[in-house]
């Protein structure tokens, strides 16, 4: 069975963990090339003096947070700017698990906001990463069948 064989719901399922690994693996990257902004406040300061540097924008929400009218206004927000500037955007509904990617030795400080996670490209070169070209695709697939903002589980490990 090819992938063109796969009924509809289980090649969207396929889809979404294949984005998913690759988001974990864009993340990896990025956090050790220190290209990465966490809040939504740092978030909204870096789009509006540079978004041309900006390459993927993630929103992580879980349920409980779902209901946070203050949250969501920002999220509006924040969508509204990245469609504006032809930015990326992902949609995180576990975000535990991005908590573990980002802050794996996160010390008894205050909790880092990861509620809008942004991803710059290195100023020394481009991104020729394989891992975020297949998350472009899946944006731009995703945009094709009307899904704005796409929601994207990051795999347990």
């Amino acid at each position: 069975m090819t992938l063109e064989e796969l009924p509809g719901d289980l090649r969207t399922a396929g889809r979404m963990e294949q984005a998913g690994d690759a988001l974990e693996e864009v993340l990896s990257k990025a956090l050790s090339q220190r290209s990465l902004t966490l809040g939504v406040y740092e978030a909204a300061k870096l789009l509006n003096v540079d978004p041309d540097n900006v390459v993927l924008c993630l929103l992580a929400a879980d349920e409980e947070e779902e209901g946070d009218a203050a949250l969501q206004i920002h999220f509006t927000l924040i969508q509204a700017f990245c469609c504006e500037n032809d930015i990326n955007i992902l949609r995180v509904n576990n975000p535990a698990r991005l908590a573990q990617l980002l802050l794996p030795a996160a010390g008894p400080g205050p909790p880092a906001d990861l509620h809008c996670v942004l991803v710059t490209n290195p100023h020394a070169s481009q991104w020729k990463d394989p891992a975020l070209s297949q998350l472009m695709c899946f944006c731009r697939e995703s945009r094709y069948m009307d899904q704005w903002v796409p929601v994207i589980n990051l795999p347990e490990r």
